[in-house]
């Protein structure tokens, strides 16, 4: 019996291994017989890191357009938030900056005798909105605009400056996506959140030996994106995040995502938002009795935070995309201009809008009134790479993103203090490319 049973497993065996003989592709060959250079995602990870070095080049006409005769001033767009909208202050300091770059500007005589004229332009946040204020700076003949904070704004608006042709600088959008997009009509002159969630984590699991973090952020593109890459440093890091609560806009009660948070006991705790809703956010942290050291975003490095959390604020740290308290001489004499002129203090984005300016202002004077050659110069990663702003040095990479030093700022005693950012590790830099 044992004997036929032995008998059996070899012939059934031999079938079935004579089955795969037969009807198994040949070995080395890939799924369905695909040939190499037509297998899917066979080049993926080239593409998918190589992407954002090569420049994109612009190939189209207008090189060659001149200027009109009858022109009596030199236009130059511009398009923040100065109405309806939360971003206001941070639009009216970017604003100022940009007028105060055109009037020293005029001041040295213009351009060839001709006076700078801001064309201002106000954005609400609304889809569409951005694009209909682009459309009214070509009509107007802008030869380039600066803005916008928003990134929702700024994302229609590149789309539309694309279509119209006109050179736009950005000088307050940290989206990372923004320059990912490989339109070759923009420039970013301020680090994007990038730069600063690498700093953060590297600051906060590295530095301050943190292992359980957790989140509460705005609901909106600001919070979402911008915690992008945070997180992802974060996971590399080997400390994702514990806990990731949202809240909408303008939201002033955090206690059901409070709550949830106190529940998991973090380490520390980062918030992700606009400097009023961070304030109040600090203030329930506290008065519900959690003390874990506070990490928080750039929007957060302003007076209107430091006046709402008062001395809560004290050892919060969070990043600046420049050093304010830098003894450059550029940013002295620049502090001390726009006290004059504005009554107040510059911010971060008063003093990136002005070196954003400047940079338009020394495009037209290096190739005159041509909005395709204004772009040129502006993107040829030559003229103004390394450009020594009052913010400290540009340095674009192929994206024509400022990748330029960030800055750590922590509350002491009532006030932010800067400090380098952590060197970035082997761990931190694995993932910086693009989207990798």
């Amino acid at each position: 019996m044992k004997f036929r049973i032995r008998n059996f497993l070899c012939i059934a065996a031999l079938v079935v291994f004579s089955c795969q003989m037969t009807f198994s592709q040949e070995k080395g060959l890939k799924y369905g017989k695909t040939p190499d250079k037509l297998f899917p995602y066979q080049k993926f990870q080239e593409a998918y890191k190589y992407h954002f070095v090569e420049p994109v080049q612009f190939y189209g006409a207008g090189r060659d357009k001149k200027a009109p005769d009858d022109l009596t001033e030199v236009r130059i767009g511009f398009l923040g938030p100065l109405e309806g909208s939360a971003l206001v202050p941070l639009g009216e300091q970017m604003l100022n900056g940009a007028r105060l770059a055109l009037e020293q500007a005029n001041e040295k005589g213009g351009f060839n005798g001709l006076p700078y004229e801001l064309m201002v332009h106000n954005d609400v946040g609304l889809w569409g909105a951005a694009a209909n204020q682009v459309v009214k700076m070509d009509e107007e003949g802008v030869w380039a605009w600066l803005g916008s904070i928003d990134d929702i704004v700024s994302h229609v608006a590149l789309r539309a400056t694309l279509k119209m042709e006109i050179m736009m600088v950005n000088t307050g959008d940290p989206d990372p996506t923004f320059t990912e997009t490989n339109i070759p009509w923009a420039i970013r002159v301020i680090s994007d959140d990038r730069q600063s969630g690498y700093a953060l984590a590297t600051h906060i699991f590295e530095e301050k030996q943190h292992e359980r973090v957790a989140v509460i952020r705005a609901n909106s593109r600001y919070g979402r994106v911008g915690i992008m890459e945070y997180s992802g440093a974060a996971v590399r890091l080997g400390h994702p995040m514990m806990i990731e609560e949202r809240f909408t806009d303008g939201e002033t009660d955090f206690s059901m995502q409070l709550n949830n948070i106190k529940r998991v006991d973090p380490d520390a705790i980062l918030i992700w938002a606009n400097a009023k809703e961070s304030a109040l956010i600090l203030k329930q942290i506290r008065a519900m009795g959690m003390q874990q050291p506070i990490y928080a975003s750039d929007r957060v490095v302003s007076e209107e935070f430091l006046t709402l959390a008062g001395e809560l604020a004290e050892g919060v740290v969070s990043t600046c995309q420049y050093n304010p308290s830098s003894k450059d001489k550029k940013l002295s004499e620049f502090r001390n201009q726009y006290v004059q002129r504005f009554g107040m203090q510059p911010d971060v984005f008063a003093a990136h809008a002005y070196d954003g300016m400047n940079l338009i202002v020394k495009a037209i004077e290096e190739v005159g009134l041509n909005r395709v050659l204004i772009r040129d110069v502006l993107t040829d990663l030559k003229t103004f790479q390394g450009y020594e702003g009052v913010t400290g040095k540009i340095v674009f990479d192929e994206s024509w993103n400022d990748i330029g030093d960030i800055w750590m700022a922590e509350v002491k005693n009532g006030k932010f203090e800067f400090s380098p950012s952590p060197e970035l590790g082997e761990r931190a830099h694995s993932g910086s490319m693009p989207g990798y």
